[in-house]
C-alpha cells in the first residue's frame, strides 16, 4: 500500500513510519518543510505522492500550551486538517484518510458514563480539544458531502521511548533523573490526581494501520488500553525504576487551568472491526521510557 504521513518528524509518526514499512507499505512523509495550512503546497505534495492511504498526524498536540495559544491551535488543528481533505479529494484515486483526533474530545465524563464509547457527546474543555471536534466533523462533512473514505481515530494517551520531554510522562521521567543527579530531595509536580487511559506508541501505531485496512469509512474509533491510571501512580512507579527518593510536591503554577479528571476508554468498537488490543504493559513501556530519558542525558 502506498502510504503518506502527515507531522512526519513527530513522535508517533516515526513509529508509525517503522511499523508501516516492516509490514511492506510504500511511505511518503510530509514534514515541518511544509506548512500543513499552505494548501497550494499541501495539496502538490499529497497529489504527487498518490497515496492509498493517508495518516494525517500533523498537528498542535499540546493540551496545556493550547491555552496560551488558542489561535494557533486551531490555524493548525482544524485548518491544517481542511487543507489536507482538500488535498486528499484532488488526488485522481481519493484515498482512504485516517484522521488522527483525540480522547480530549469527551472532556468531562461523569464517572457513571466511564468508560466512554464513541457514541458519548464532545464536550470539550480546552482550545486544544475544541480543535479536534472541528477537526472531526471537517472530517464527517468530506466523508457525506464528496464521499472520501475518512476514518476517525479518538486517541487516548499514549507514550513511550521517543517522546517529546514537554509531555506529562518523559517530563516526569527527565525531571526525576536530574533531580536523582543533583541531589534534590523534593520534585515541584502539577495535577497528579487525574487519571489517564495509556496505551504504548507501538500498540497505536498498529491500530493506526488495522483501521486504514479495516475501518468503516464516517466512523469513530477509539484507541485506548481500557484502564485508567493516576498519574500519581505512574510518577511513584517512575521513582522506582529510577531509584529515586524524591518527594512530590504540588505546585499551583504547574496545574492547568481547567483538566479533565479521567479519561478512560471503551475500546470494543476498534476490537471488533479489527481484532486490535494492546500488547505491550504498562510496566514494559515506563521502563523503556526511563531508559530511553537516562541515555539522553547521558549523553
Amino acid at each position: 500500500m502506498r502510504a503518506l504521513v502527515t507531522g512526519a518528524s513527530g513522535f508517533v509518526a516515526g513509529w508509525l513510519i517503522r511499523h508501516l514499512r516492516d509490514s511492506g507499505d510504500a511511505v511518503v512523509g510530509i514534514d515541518e518543510s511544509i506548512d500543513i495550512g499552505d494548501g497550494d503546497a499541501l495539496r502538490r505534495a499529497v497529489t504527487d505522492a498518490a497515496p492509498e492511504a493517508i495518516y494525517h498526524l500533523a498537528a498542535f498536540t499540546h493540551v496545556g500550551r493550547s491555552w496560551e495559544q488558542p489561535r494557533e491551535v486551531f490555524r493548525v488543528n482544524a485548518v491544517g486538517t481542511l487543507e489536507l481533505l482538500q488535498a486528499a479529494l484532488a488526488c485522481d484515486r481519493p484515498p482512504r484518510v485516517l484522521l488522527v483526533g483525540s480522547a480530549e474530545v469527551y472532556g468531562g465524563v461523569k464517572p457513571d458514563a466511564l468508560p466512554v464509547g464513541e457514541d458519548a457527546p464532545l464536550l470539550p474543555v480546552s482550545p486544544y480539544a475544541a480543535s479536534k471536534v472541528a477537526a472531526e466533523y471537517l472530517g464527517v462533512q468530506a466523508h457525506l458531502g464528496h464521499g472520501l473514505p475518512v476514518v476517525r481515530v479518538r486517541a487516548f494517551n499514549h507514550i513511550g521511548p521517543g517522546q517529546h520531554a514537554s509531555f506529562v510522562v518523559p517530563a516526569l521521567t527527565r525531571r526525576i533523573l536530574e533531580a536523582k543527579a543533583g541531589g534534590e530531595r523534593t520534585l515541584r509536580v502539577g495535577n497528579l490526581s487525574a487519571r489517564r487511559d495509556f496505551t504504548d506508541v507501538r500498540d497505536v501505531v498498529r491500530a493506526y494501520r488495522l483501521l486504514v485496512e479495516k475501518g468503516a469509512a464516517g466512523e469513530a474509533y477509539n484507541v485506548c488500553s481500557g484502564r485508567a491510571v493516576s498519574i500519581e501512580e505512574i510518577a511513584h512507579r517512575l521513582l522506582e525504576l529510577a531509584d529515586a527518593d524524591l518527594e512530590l510536591v504540588v505546585d499551583p503554577e504547574l496545574v492547568r487551568p481547567v483538566d479533565v479528571p479521567v479519561l478512560l476508554g471503551d475500546r470494543a468498537r476498534i476490537g471488533a472491526a479489527t481484532g486490535w488490543e494492546p500488547e505491550i504493559d504498562l510496566d514494559r513501556t515506563l521502563r523503556d521510557v526511563v531508559a530511553d530519558e537516562r541515555s539522553a542525558l547521558t549523553g
